[in-house]
């Protein structure tokens, strides 16, 4: 599959969670959105700057882009989500594990605030303190925070492999380099 059919038929499957999509497909279209954000940014640079906001001691300072390269990332969104989703089926997976990392991410958020690791008083404070990280609780969100780091690493790793070769519970394999 070529760069531009990939592009192609990703946009159109713009929402079409059903179905595979072949590793190039897929990794044809990240490039793409790789290569488009950052056209783009440069684009937005040249025509609009960059904005910053930068306020007194203890706060933060911000940098926006321009609109060009923001819209561009909410138009492909979910046809990235689709075309992983599609991916994911074609290594045998449910296309949910794509969301692995997010949801990763959310239960530690989640069980950080449970057990106090945020200290809402100075939100700009040294975060997590040395006894939040005391005994089973600590335990617990270390391996967590682990657990979110290696996540994305994994679905990555799921990404790059090849094809089932068989059919498989969401369709066909794809078709052979070079079929038609």
């Amino acid at each position: 599959m070529s760069f531009t059919e990939a592009v192609r038929t990703c946009l159109r499957n713009y929402v079409t969670f059903s179905g595979r999509a072949s590793r190039p497909e897929y990794w044809w279209f990240v490039l793409f959105n790789v290569v488009a954000s950052i056209l783009l940014g440069i684009v937005d640079g040249i025509l609009f700057g960059t904005a910053e906001i930068t306020t007194g001691p203890g706060s933060v300072s911000a940098s926006s882009d321009g609109p060009l390269s923001s819209l561009f990332s909410l138009a492909m969104l979910l046809p990235w989500l689709a075309a992983g989703w599609r991916r994911m089926h074609d290594t045998g997976r449910s296309g949910i594990f794509l969301l692995y990392p997010f949801i990763a991410i959310l239960g530690t958020i989640t069980y950080a605030g449970f057990i106090g690791a945020f200290n809402f008083a100075d939100p700009f404070g040294a975060g997590i303190g040395a006894g939040q990280l005391e005994g089973l609780a600590g335990i617990v969100l270390v391996i967590a925070l682990i657990v979110c780091v290696l996540s994305p690493l994994i679905v990555i790793w799921w990404l790059t492999r090849p094809s089932d070769p068989q059919d498989n519970r969401w369709g066909p394999a794809p078709a052979p380099r070079g079929a038609a």
